[in-house]
């Protein structure tokens, strides 16, 4: 790439660039993606680092310099996707499909979408000469989706100076319209979940499959209890910080029956009756208000004709933000018994409680882009980077604005098959993000 790129001019044909590289992970194979944004980056004149744990997982660094009036500010994010094993696809996933104004593949949303914000408003930074407060750092990350251990987690551990005096980052995930009660809300991501992973094993008499164990002492028929128990009753309700303020704000701007039904989720007497009532549209506060355990993967049993003595069952959980793994695993064994081992498996600390020092200058981007929309702040039921840069001080900011259409469910499709964004949204998303490299401050 000889000539400088004007790639920024067009954030959705970034984009779609973004999609073509398959970079599902495992194995990965981010090289490639992190070589295009970088060869983008280089036309404009702009310095950039690779750091690699393992050869062929780079992550891309590159810095603007700015006034000095305001700490360095974080853009991070991940270009590696999830797979799309045994998905139905209406458009190939990995061909950036563009049909009646809607762009289809992986990573549209989680996330080369808001990857594609921030490199557009990163590189127009640069190329207008932007008076930016403070440095603005940009941080192309490989390794998100199994665990960030060759990305953020490698940075954090091994790399920590580049990150000197950075206070605010900006990453996934939030700024998405959301809709409740006739009004539009930009929820903006202040602080998320932790990884909670563990391990159940219970164990039963091994035996001839030709004569069938009965009753409640074989391993399956453990198994079965509890996973009958995990899916029809939750563990304790908590209404942390973040969920108070988040519900709160709900309840003030909504009208009724919305408000009243938003105060009966913060009362933890009629949380989960609340949480009924709503139905599917309760399945976002569900998560956010209880410690959370998912049974994932079930391993047992080495020949279709010997019962298993031993069988595993592993539970992806998610601790809410200031609880701890004895925590969760005491609620855990309070609802399902002694039945089995349990062990953890891996635990992630998650960020610290929220500094909303940015939060109103976020907020003031969007209202002044929807004058009928309100931004609250956000509790992220999942775990993102951010976590990791929480361990150097460095608050995230989930703010990648995305003006969805109504009957766009796009949380289900995170992951999911026909994951796709309207083409316009992301040079929306584009303009907010070069709005608040503009203002940023400490």
């Amino acid at each position: 790439m000889n000539e400088p790129t004007t790639i920024y001019q067009r954030p959705a044909e970034l984009l779609r660039d973004l999609i073509r590289f398959d970079t599902t992970n495992p194995p990965g194979n981010e090289a490639e993606c992190i070589r295009y944004i970088q060869e983008h980056l280089h036309s404009l004149g702009i310095e950039t680092r690779l750091y690699e744990k393992v050869a062929g997982r780079p992550n891309l660094i590159a810095r603007l310099p700015g006034d000095g009036d305001a700490p360095p500010l974080l853009l991070q994010g991940h270009v590696d996707v999830v797979p799309t094993t045994n998905q139905n696809w209406t458009y190939p996933p990995f061909s950036g499909e563009t049909v009646d104004g809607m762009l289809w593949g992986r990573g549209t949303l989680d996330m080369k979408g808001g990857d594609a914000m921030m490199i557009a408003a990163f590189l127009r930074a640069k190329a207008e000469n932007a008076r930016l407060p403070g440095d603005v750092i940009l941080c192309m990350l490989s390794d998100e989706e199994t665990g960030g251990d060759m990305g953020a987690k490698f940075l954090v551990e091994e790399h920590p100076e580049i990150f000197d005096g950075v206070k605010y980052a900006i990453g996934e995930f939030g700024g998405f319209t959301m809709r409740m009660g006739g009004k539009t809300f930009y929820p903006i991501m202040v602080s998320e979940k932790q990884v909670c992973w563990m391990r159940m094993t219970f164990y039963g008499p091994g035996g001839h499959g030709s004569s069938p164990l009965r009753g409640p002492h074989a391993a399956t028929a453990k198994l079965g209890q509890v996973l009958t128990t995990l899916n029809t009753r939750r563990l304790p309700v908590h209404i942390t910080p973040e969920m108070e303020v988040m519900l709160g704000t709900l309840a003030e701007e909504l009208p009724e029956p919305s408000s009243s039904m938003i105060a009966g989720l913060m009362n933890p007497a009629t949380t989960d009756a609340t949480l009924d009532q709503m139905g599917a549209g309760g399945r976002m506060f569900d998560s956010l208000l209880h410690n959370t355990v998912s049974p994932n993967i079930i391993s047992g049993g080495d020949k279709i004709n010997v019962i298993p003595s031993a069988i595993e069952l592993q539970l992806d959980g998610r601790l809410l933000p200031g609880f701890t793994p004895d925590q969760m695993m005491a609620e855990v064994r309070d609802l399902i018994g002694e039945e089995c081992e349990l062990e953890l498996i891996r635990h992630d600390a998650g960020t610290h409680l929220p500094n909303m020092a940015l939060f109103d200058t976020l907020a003031s981007v969007l209202k002044e882009a929807d004058a009928a929309g309100t931004p609250i702040p956000m509790l992220l039921p999942a775990v993102t980077d951010a976590r990791f840069f929480a361990r150097l001080g460095i608050q995230t900011y989930g703010f990648l604005p995305m003006r969805l259409p109504e009957d766009l469910d796009f949380m289900s499709l995170i992951h999911a098959a026909d994951e796709r964004i309207p083409a316009e949204t992301v040079a929306f998303g584009a303009e907010m993000v070069y709005q608040a490299l503009l203002r940023f401050h400490e």
